[in-house]
């Protein structure tokens, strides 16, 4: 794992909300390496919003507004962390 990567996980999995650094950190882990700079990009500035509304955006409480969405945010959505769980076991 680059650099960038390995701190995008870091940020990803400490985020200071419990929820969030289970479902960031575990998305992170399982789909950084494969994303494209202009995916890692998007990664980075959801990491840069407030949890909360991220939080809400991911678990449909609350319209993301335009400069959030795109593929990493809709990844996001459809990430169930219980499957991957259980696959990794």
């Amino acid at each position: 794992m680059d650099a960038r990567r390995r701190k995008l996980f870091f940020r990803a999995s400490r985020r200071g909300f419990k929820e969030m650094d289970l479902l960031m950190g575990e998305f992170a882990g399982a789909r950084l390496e494969g994303m494209t700079p202009d995916e890692l990009d998007e990664f980075e500035r959801l990491l840069d919003m407030p949890d909360q509304d991220v939080y809400g955006w991911i678990i449909g409480r609350e319209e993301e507004p335009s400069n959030a969405s795109g593929s990493v945010l809709e990844q996001l959505k459809a990430f169930d962390l219980p499957a991957h769980r259980s696959a990794q076991k």
